[in-house]
């Protein structure tokens, strides 16, 4: 089992008291030959735990701080990582041509560097390596397919489900609207400005219509993206992982842990049928459809997805007669 990882409360000077959350330092662990991933954890570590999936490029800092600390408040010990390929993990050095990413979007076969299987089973190993056996899942996009793989393939290890704005690998459904694949394609500039100048861009195709984030926010998280670690073969490698996954429809049938699919309704990178496919194929799944978001994390959610979190893991304790989950 891992040491216990150093923390800090946020906004306390050292010494003082306060009833935040703490929060740890970014750490690394070992899940698998060659990669490690960076991660780090709000809350106390006897507390129910909350693993946090992030979703295509995304580093583990698109889990606002503010909702990581929400979700603490409701009794979680909460973990946000880094998926490999992303901010501060290990990166897998294997060249992905963009003629690749091409060829599997049309459907046709091509060879992967990594699977989704291996992206779960990098969560599970961060998983042994905090020494818990099992945990309240919550993942966002990719980050939900993840989840998704990580239920079916590592059933022990998952206590709750929440799936945000993601699919089921089945292509007709949580399609992306054409206008999206050319930006996800392109080759942007070298440096920090062209890369900060072209993630607010396509933040505004795919932001929440109804719940903006101020410009001044996004342009401060894409700032931060790159300066923690920015790879853009990277996200190709993982657009591979994605494009190549599995129809997941039947497997997900015989989930048996509460899954609450949350999915917005103006989404237009994966369509809210891939909310609506999972739901239906996940036995008594709970489906929360919100009008007016699209393919982000806004502040104005924040309530609703610790409320959701929150409610799928109080099922789940029902479901268990109340028996706390078991740290190795």
């Amino acid at each position: 089992m891992a040491a216990a990882p150093r923390t800090t409360r946020p906004g306390s000077p050292a010494g003082s008291p306060s009833t935040s959350p703490p929060v740890s330092e970014e750490l690394h662990a070992p899940v698998a030959p060659g990669i490690e991933l960076c991660y780090q954890t709000f809350g106390d570590p006897g507390d129910e735990p909350l693993l946090l999936v992030m979703g295509l490029g995304g580093p583990m800092t698109w889990w606002d701080p503010e909702l990581c600390t929400q979700l603490a408040e409701r009794g979680f010990f909460v973990v946000r990582y880094d998926n490999r390929d992303t901010g501060r993990s290990s990166r897998v050095r294997q060249r992905v041509p963009r003629t690749a990413v091409v060829r599997a979007f049309l459907g046709q076969r091509v060879r992967t560097p990594y699977t989704m299987s291996d992206l779960a089973s990098d969560a599970a190993g961060l998983l042994d390596h905090l020494g818990i056996d099992a945990a309240h899942v919550a993942g966002v996009s990719m980050g939900g397919m993840i989840g998704q793989t990580l239920a079916i393939e590592h059933p022990d290890r998952v206590l709750s489900l929440t799936s945000i704005m993601s699919s089921t690998g089945r292509r007709t459904a949580g399609w992306q609207h054409p206008r999206l694949f050319p930006g996800l394609l392109a080759a942007r500039g070298a440096g920090r400005e062209a890369y900060v100048a072209g993630s607010v861009a396509f933040w505004e195709l795919i932001g929440s219509p109804a719940y903006r984030n101020d410009p001044e926010t996004v342009r401060r998280r894409a700032e931060e993206t790159f300066d923690r670690g920015y790879s853009a073969s990277g996200v190709l490698r993982q657009m591979l992982a994605v494009l190549t996954q599995p129809n997941r429809e039947r497997a997900l049938r015989d989930v048996r842990v509460p899954v609450c699919v949350m999915h917005g309704l103006a989404d237009p990178m994966v369509h809210v049928s891939g909310g609506r496919a999972t739901a239906r194929a996940v036995p008594g799944a709970e489906l929360v459809l919100v009008d007016g978001m699209a393919h982000d994390v806004p502040t104005a959610l924040h309530r609703t997805i610790v409320d959701a979190v929150r409610r799928t893991a109080d099922r789940a304790a029902a479901q268990a007669g109340d028996r706390a989950p078991v740290s190795r």
